[in-house]
């Protein structure tokens, strides 16, 4: 809640400014990180710091016993700081190291297809808004992401957001982006192995909204 409180503090402070200096377009919230780096939600994330890289480092009961110890004991006060071995992107094999799998189909009682689970969810977005997911390169998962790692957006994605289609003009596969789909779990943004795609804040109101839970 905090966070989100700063959030807005911040977006307002940075409207304002761009409303006095006359300037058009997207805003960028630059003090925010600064804010919540000397607020008391840095200080809780501090003393817990070291219980996620637990589990990365040791395993599941390696990390429960060190999330014990820095929960219960040490309080997170220990005098050194775990890390984590790697990014999540880093993590991603190449495509011809992996063998493709073969999922069962949904079976409508306990999974459900892709449609039926948006349809549940009550994502929307206007689509007449900018799309909120931006490529920094909009060539590169044709030439990367594709014949490199077999086109990993379009199979993390829980929403189908991401599709590679052929190219009408050229008949080569380029990726397609399906934004008002999203369900903002912001899995993009975290695995593309070149960190090429930009998640940024869609028009208010859009996204999931559950109501069966």
């Amino acid at each position: 809640m905090r966070s989100g409180m700063t959030a807005g503090e911040e977006a307002f402070r940075a409207l304002g400014l761009a409303d006095d200096q006359g300037t058009k377009g997207p805003i960028t919230l630059t003090n925010y990180a600064g804010r919540m780096e000397v607020s008391w939600v840095a200080q809780e994330l501090e003393r817990a710091r070291n219980i996620r890289p637990g589990f990365s480092k040791w395993g599941l009961w390696g990390g429960l016993a060190n999330a014990a110890l820095s929960t219960y004991l040490l309080r997170g006060r220990e005098p050194w700081t775990l890390k984590h071995r790697h990014a999540d992107h880093e993590a991603l094999k190449l495509a011809k190291d992996c063998s493709p799998k073969q999922y069962p189909k949904p079976d409508g009682v306990t999974t459900f297809d892709v449609a039926t689970s948006l349809y549940r969810s009550g994502t929307n977005h206007d689509h007449d808004q900018p799309p909120h997911l931006v490529l920094g390169n909009e060539g590169l998962p044709e030439v990367v992401n594709l014949p490199q790692y077999g086109g990993p957006e379009a199979k993390y994605c829980p929403a189908g957001v991401y599709e590679y289609a052929a190219d009408e003009a050229t008949g080569r596969q380029r990726l397609q982006i399906n934004a008002q789909n999203c369900l903002h779990c912001k899995a993009c943004s975290i695995k593309d192995p070149r960190q090429n795609i930009k998640w940024t804040v869609p028009e208010g109101g859009g996204g999931p909204s559950y109501t069966i839970m």
